[in-house]
């Protein structure tokens, strides 16, 4: 895997612009209520904007498009999972933003989407390139 480290950066970047704007610009009240329920059509929908930007940020960067799709099929699910997590964590534990276990909540959550960009990144270095 001998890939240049601007392009790698250049994927973190557009995929730090992607989850800022899908995490904290582009939710809607849909996605952000009864969150605590595992088949919850908001997360779905909250998880399919993340895997649209995904999507958008790997065909930018020249990704084949089944390698592509297959990426974010995999990232909606994981993201969904991930998130249920948090949401299950402040509902059994009543967590709101006053109460400093709900940012280590937070904070974990945060790191395991980075992680899952990291994956992300090396599954393109690996098989798309």
């Amino acid at each position: 895997m001998t890939v240049p480290i601007g392009s790698l950066l250049l994927l973190l970047c557009l995929l730090q612009i992607k989850h800022m704007f899908a995490d904290y610009f582009l939710q809607t009240p849909r996605m952000l209520s009864g969150r605590g329920e595992y088949w919850h059509l908001g997360r779905a929908e909250h998880a399919g904007v993340h895997a649209i930007g995904s999507i958008i940020t790997f065909l930018l960067v020249g990704a084949p498009l089944v390698f592509t799709l297959i990426l974010a099929v995999l990232e909606w699910g994981v993201h969904f999972n991930i998130d249920f997590w948090k949401a299950r964590q402040c509902d059994q534990k009543q967590l709101d933003p006053y109460k400093a276990a709900f940012w280590r909540a937070s904070g974990v959550d945060q790191a395991l989407h980075q992680f899952t960009y990291i994956a992300m990144i090396w599954a393109w270095a690996t098989f798309a390139l």
